[in-house]
């Protein structure tokens, strides 16, 4: 039997599309037992992965060295015996653990000055792979070998006892279809479509017989506040109140979701929910929501991507000029659970 240790990435996105390697890593080794060294905020997703055998929490924040701490970790890994660990973050931080931990085959992206901590190095082809899950999938090959496509798509299993629960924990209703409005988006302000703009496709789905949940962290309290406010609490603000394990399962059963490009796009998506992606400053060159389900909405700006955190130029027209009338009519066509449309 082998036995991997994925070292995981911290954002819960590019967790998401760290599946398909997972999924390829079980199609190349029969019997597989697949460990993921991963930040307890991602555990949930990891949780509703069946190829994923164990999730170790990863206690490390952004920056951290720790080295005392790290080695402590690597002994207890040390005990499994793994035959290979994939380093998927490109820090030297990251592929410390695996080094100390002894594991003989440690693969992953020369970068940070981590030469000598990996033994199997790979020089990543930006070009000839450009999406991050492919950049991720192309470390379950043999060095040298082309990437198989296409890749198997992020898939995330959900629990419908675990949706029964949350919809009585928030006191929800589950008579109409439902949309899902994901307001939020970690990286920053210049990814995040107005919230006045969500407020009025809010009213607009409402009118339509859908009822409304907005999902996201506690950052987006905030905004979901504004949300229900603008669109004369036409929605009920769920930001904060869930779960990534409850997010995940109201998720599941969305017949519409409309989101930001972030972390929970790529789990709207890997659920196979019909979904509208919006893009501003992102490019969805390099991670698009991986489903056929999935539509991206978005303006050919010359300015756009820019990759930033705010908008350079200051006026975000990326996103003030992608507005709600054409957002909606993006979506139109969107198949629905419930053979809806929406206008």
């Amino acid at each position: 039997m082998t036995k991997l240790l994925v070292v995981g990435p911290s954002w819960v996105g590019d967790m998401v599309m760290a599946h398909p390697l997972f999924a390829r890593l079980h199609q190349r080794y029969a019997g597989l037992s697949l460990d993921v060294l991963a930040p307890g905020w991602t555990l949930p997703l990891l949780a509703r992965m069946p190829e994923v055998h164990r999730a170790w929490e990863n206690p490390f924040g952004h920056g951290e060295l720790r080295i005392g701490a790290r080695r402590q970790l690597a002994r207890r890994l040390r005990g499994e015996c793994y035959d290979q660990a994939i380093v998927l973050p490109n820090s030297m931080k990251s592929a410390f653990i695996p080094f100390f931990a002894g594991i003989p085959r440690r693969t992953g992206y020369l970068g940070e000055q981590r030469y000598l901590l990996l033994n199997d190095r790979r020089s990543l082809d930006k070009t000839g792979i450009p999406l991050m899950a492919e950049r991720f999938a192309a470390l379950a090959e043999p060095a040298g070998t082309p990437l198989p496509r296409p890749i198997p798509a992020p898939t995330l299993r959900a629990d419908a006892t675990g949706y029964r629960i949350a919809v009585q924990k928030l006191g929800v209703t589950t008579e109409q279809p439902v949309a899902v409005l994901c307001p939020g988006a970690e990286y920053g302000p210049a990814k995040r479509w107005p919230a006045a703009y969500f407020a009025a496709l809010t009213q607009r789905l409402a009118d339509r017989g859908y009822a409304v949940w907005l999902i996201g962290s506690p950052k987006d309290q905030t905004i979901g506040e504004e949300i229900h406010r603008l669109s004369s609490g036409a929605c009920d603000n769920l930001c904060g109140r869930t779960t990534l394990g409850e997010a995940i399962d109201l998720l599941a059963h969305a017949a519409l979701v409309v989101t930001n490009d972030s972390g929970l796009m790529h789990v709207a998506a890997a659920l196979g929910r019909p979904l509208a992606a919006l893009f501003g400053s992102s490019s969805p060159a390099f991670t698009p929501p991986l489903s056929p389900r999935a539509r991206v909405i978005r303006l050919d700006l010359a300015c756009s991507p820019c990759f930033k955190r705010e908008c350079p130029l200051g006026h975000f027209r990326c996103m003030r000029q992608l507005t709600p009338e054409h957002v909606a009519a993006d979506i139109e066509t969107l198949a629905t659970a419930s053979e809806t449309t929406v206008p």
